[in-house]
């Protein structure tokens, strides 16, 4: 990895991956709010917070798979280097 200077911003490689992963980020993001709102959620609509924690649960293991196959599909299509020399 090359060195970055942080006041240039991101780079496109670096952007690209956090596209990539949104997906999960985003779903990551709604379990917390799930969590969160059973957490706060009064005894008459606990059931339904933990409905939705479960639904969040899903998703994330969903989407955390989804972006595992996206980067073993990446890493399998690159070509492999050994000490420098393409193979």
């Amino acid at each position: 990895m090359t060195p970055h200077n942080p006041s240039s911003g991101p780079t496109t490689a670096e952007l690209t991956a956090i596209q990539e992963e949104w997906p999960l980020i985003a779903a990551e993001v709604e379990l917390v709010d799930a969590e969160s709102a059973l957490l706060r959620a009064a005894s008459a609509s606990c059931e339904l917070a933990r409905r939705r924690v479960r639904r969040a649960e899903a998703r994330v293991a969903m989407e955390a798979r989804a972006w595992a196959a996206r980067c073993a599909e990446t890493t399998s299509t690159a070509p492999v280097t050994t000490a420098g020399v393409a193979a």
